[in-house]
């Protein structure tokens, strides 16, 4: 059990919203309030002041996880930045991003797979989603394009649950050839596709 201790309002937040995602991730979403507590060195009671149910905690910890992803786009884009693509290539380079722990990335995905399963938990992600997909729609791209580039992107990033990491010099490469056709995409143009 952690030292509570001089932890401002903010740092047992943080601890419990830390310890939640810690205990579903090795019990389940069946993790009870009286482990998260233990987890993160505080009082059932004083989880119960910041989160007044498991229900709440577990809405917080989704909203905590899509916000975490949000600025991570949000820290990709580049001011000097202004044509069209610009928020899909920093989405790329979010997804692209070395981790430092690899094993913490696979227990992420993993959280937000078994928090998905929660009916409240799946409305938020979706309405998340739907803006996140507004935002990329908006981009200027052409659709295609677009479509193509984030695939791939979100395919990268789960690699880890199968036990590859993006970080090999082919990663590099694919990321810089996503970034490029988002700068060009009048190459998607020039792929010969068969449309029928």
């Amino acid at each position: 059990m952690g030292r509570t201790a001089g932890r401002s309002p903010e740092d047992t937040r943080r601890a419990l919203l830390d310890a939640a995602g810690e205990a579903i991730r090795t019990r389940g979403v069946g993790a009870t309030l009286d482990e998260i507590a233990r987890h993160a060195g505080v009082s059932k009671g004083g989880l119960i002041y910041h989160f007044a149910s498991k229900d709440e905690l577990i809405l917080e910890l989704a909203r905590d996880l899509l916000a975490a992803f949000r600025s991570a786009v949000e820290s990709r884009l580049d001011p000097a930045d202004q044509e069209p693509g610009r928020f899909t290539r920093a989405y790329i380079r979010a997804l692209f991003a070395p981790a430092v722990d690899e094993v913490a990335v696979r227990k992420e995905i993993a959280l937000i797979a078994q928090l998905s399963t929660i009916p409240a938990v799946a409305d938020l992600v979706e309405a998340d989603t739907e803006q996140l997909n507004a935002d990329l729609d908006a981009d200027g791209l052409p659709v295609d394009v677009m479509t193509l580039v984030t695939a791939a992107a979100d395919g990268v990033s789960c690699a880890p649950l199968w036990g590859s990491a993006p970080r090999g010099p082919e990663f590099r490469r694919l990321e810089q050839r996503l970034l490029q056709l988002t700068r060009s995409p009048d190459l998607w143009q020039q792929m010969p596709w068969d449309d029928e």
